[in-house]
């Protein structure tokens, strides 16, 4: 049976290479995010302007989510995925010319920002995309009844691309600088092009071709609003992450707190994907289907407490083994969620329940960003920082006052009944 072999989606050839073009995307995403938070503090020195960069890149992405789940739901899935990765190595591109040293010294640095800007505000709406359409190849690439152990997969290879992207880019930065680095960022993009080019056209399982738009989005929105573990999953992470997003910071605890330069930056945006990784690895081979809810909950209070003691840290392993357990956390939430997603979405609905998921929790990373530089520039980053962990541990405990169905949630018989229809 499926829950007894952890490595029974990895089992499909398509599926190996849905896993390796999904690392080197994350991969180059992540490290150019590193990067760009880099370069525009080097240049601003303002924790405002770090803020700014998730602003820059969530108005798009909220924008056209749910007409990119529309879009989605209508077309061939790995097409509209290769206009994706094609879009986001052009946006690379730009990135690495404008980091040439003989451009920056003819530009004014409020031209050098202004344009990394407008490449951000354009990578959002390639990532609008990119989140649905994935979500929807991954169910056409293996069996139903697999999808929890894929989800785990590809959850834990999401990890990994933000494990290595910004532990890399904190490296290079110091080996490479700004530029170079860039330089390897797009030439990732390109390996995620070769990886998805061995996975085959799929089917279009769309039954409604052709619906007109707007009703064709509120189905998906009514859809994810009348199913209450959905809803229930999706809102808890994204004030998790919004009141969470110490991360966004960091730059500003790496040269100005903790003051361990490029290397220590790199391995404090690392520490969190780190733990996450090796809780979704384990999670390949201990389900976490039983009292899902009571995990997830759990998983989120642990995640505000560590936020808290990073805040207080003033001690480098401190600080470190401090985001190590927010990703151990985040690790088990983003499994437990992943699998209710891909368990409760119908296939022709698959791309808007995910544009609506991006708007919910994807967006949430660069909104989390803003409120985090925002507060950071009222009350100064530790207070932020220690403020956004006891929000968090707010919502948890707000959720399982409120919501006692969410709380009881258990998926150990719905992946059961999959395997007994095989």
């Amino acid at each position: 049976m499926a829950k007894k072999d952890p490595y029974a989606a990895l089992r499909f050839k398509e599926f190996r290479f849905f896993l390796f073009m999904r690392f080197a995307m994350v991969f180059a995403w992540a490290m150019q995010f590193v990067i760009i938070e880099w370069e525009v503090y080097s240049i601003t020195k303002d924790p405002l302007s770090l803020g700014f960069i998730g602003l820059m890149e969530i108005i798009p992405a909220v924008c056209m989510a749910l007409f990119a789940g529309h879009i989605v739901d209508q077309n061939e899935k790995k097409s509209l995925l290769v206009k994706c990765l094609l879009g986001f190595s052009v946006i690379s591109l730009g990135l690495f010319l404008i980091t040439v040293p003989s451009i920056q010294e003819s530009l004014s640095l409020s031209n050098v920002l202004l344009i990394v800007y407008i490449l951000v505000f354009l990578g959002g709406f390639v990532r609008a995309f990119i989140g649905p359409t994935v979500f929807s190849l991954l169910s056409l690439i293996v069996p139903k009844k697999y999808y929890p152990n894929a989800a785990t997969w590809s959850s834990s290879t999401w990890q990994m691309g933000s494990v290595f992207g910004p532990a890399v880019a904190g490296i290079s930065i110091g080996l490479m600088g700004v530029h170079w680095s860039m330089c390897l960022v797009f030439g990732f993009t390109i390996l995620a092009l070769m990886g998805l080019s061995q996975i085959e056209r799929k089917p279009i399982l769309n039954p409604k071709i052709g619906e007109p738009i707007f009703q064709s989005l509120k189905e998906g929105v009514r859809f994810v609003f009348k199913n209450q573990t959905i809803l229930g999953a999706i809102s808890l992470d994204m004030f998790a992450v919004l009141f969470g997003g110490a991360v966004a910071l960091l730059p500003i605890f790496a040269q100005d707190i903790l003051k361990v330069g490029s290397e220590g930056f790199g391995i404090l945006r690392a520490a969190p994907a780190v733990g996450s990784i090796l809780t979704m690895l384990l999670a390949a081979y201990f389900s976490l289907n039983k009292n899902a809810g009571k995990k997830l909950l759990i998983a989120i209070f642990i995640f505000g407490g560590s936020i808290i003691l990073f805040g207080l840290s003033e001690i480098f392993w401190i600080s470190v083994l401090a985001l190590f357990l927010s990703g151990v956390a985040d690790g088990v939430s983003v499994v437990i969620r992943n699998t209710i997603l891909q368990l409760h979405t119908p296939d022709h609905m698959r791309g808007r329940v995910s544009s609506v998921n991006s708007i919910f929790v994807g967006s949430s990373n660069e909104l989390g960003a803003f409120e985090s530089g925002v507060t950071a520039k009222l009350m100064g980053a530790v207070k932020a920082v220690i403020f956004g962990g006891c929000m968090t541990i707010g919502t948890v405990l707000v959720t399982a006052y409120v919501s006692p169905k969410f709380r009881n949630l258990d998926l150990e018989k719905e992946v059961e009944d999959l395997e007994k229809e095989d």
